[in-house]
């Protein structure tokens, strides 16, 4: 009985063993795994600032008489085309500048998609699509409305028209450092919908997501 009794203590004594080692290797792994998403997302947050801030840089108004000039120029230019064709080409120079803060976001798409899934892909397509709305816009008012301003002639209705389509892609052209900047507007729902997907991750007893959004900023 005594025996029998020995044995079945062993056993149990075995099994919890077991047990403690399963539920700490599973605890270690589930540690691990939250480390290594909180590793990523505070890395998007902060990829996504910084793209924010080259975006803020590449639209400022404020320029220097230089700028653009990097452009290869055309044959028969005028020197009147070539200074319009400049101002355009500015956001090109400048986005050449802060492209590794660029790169950097987009090298990031993949592992933040393998870990928040499929749809979290928005996050990086709508920043392209605000990036490359930029590049349109310039190109647009360089090589047609600016062209076309003052020197064409229209008619009243014409006129309007020319002005509001030529108005709304200087609003994205250049930053007008408002609230409700067309490009910050933007900006600021992608981080919104990066905000909701990552909050989760730092859903931790000493407030990971509260620290990180004060250190690196948000709107």
């Amino acid at each position: 009985m005594v025996e029998s009794i020995t044995l079945i203590g062993q056993a149990v004594a075995i099994i919890a063993a077991c047990w403690a080692i399963i539920s700490g290797v599973g605890a270690w792994k589930r540690e691990f795994i939250g480390k290594r998403r909180v590793e990523l997302a505070e890395a998007t947050l902060a990829s996504f600032f910084e793209v924010k801030d080259a975006i803020s840089m590449i639209r400022s108004p404020v320029s220097s008489s230089t700028e653009g000039s990097t452009r290869v120029k055309g044959d028969n230019e005028s020197p009147e085309e070539t200074e319009l064709l400049n101002r355009g080409h500015i956001v090109f120079e400048r986005y050449e500048s802060n492209k590794d803060a660029f790169l950097k976001f987009d090298t990031l798409q993949y592992k933040f998609m393998a870990a928040y899934g499929q749809d979290s892909e928005d996050i990086f397509k709508e920043t392209r699509k605000i990036i490359h709305s930029i590049f349109f816009s310039a190109r647009q008012l360089a090589t047609y409305y600016w062209k076309r301003q003052g020197r064409i002639k229209m008619s009243d209705k014409e006129f309007k028209k020319h002005l509001k389509e030529m108005q709304a892609h200087e609003g994205v052209f250049w930053d007008t450092w408002s609230d409700d900047d067309v490009i910050r507007v933007k900006l600021s729902t992608v981080q919104k919908k990066l905000d909701n997907i990552v909050a989760p991750t730092f859903e931790e007893p000493i407030g990971l997501y509260s620290l990180l959004t004060k250190r690196f900023g948000r709107d």
